[in-house]
């Protein structure tokens, strides 16, 4: 992989993370690097659930890639606050 990929993935990925914590009410202590994750992670759950409506492969150069991968940090997101709801942290 090259290098401008990882940053393009990064860049996209903290965008779309900072989108998806925009959307979802509430607080979320993540930092810039839990962001850029969790839109790097959105996108592969928000391509994935693309693909089985779909039957083919969303793209990133497409409008609805942005829209699914937001989709899927949206998702991702609730999902880790739901499952860490009952931590205490330290």
């Amino acid at each position: 992989m090259e290098i401008g990929m990882m940053i393009s993935w990064c860049v996209f990925g903290l965008i779309v993370g900072s989108i998806a914590r925009f959307l979802v009410p509430g607080s979320q202590p993540l930092g810039l690097i839990a962001t850029t994750g969790l839109g790097v992670l959105g996108s592969f759950v928000g391509g994935f659930l693309g693909s089985l409506f779909s039957g083919g492969a969303a793209t990133l150069a497409h409008p609805s890639g942005w829209v699914g991968a937001t989709l899927g940090a949206v998702i991702t997101l609730v999902v880790y606050m739901k499952m860490s709801r009952g931590r205490v942290a330290s």
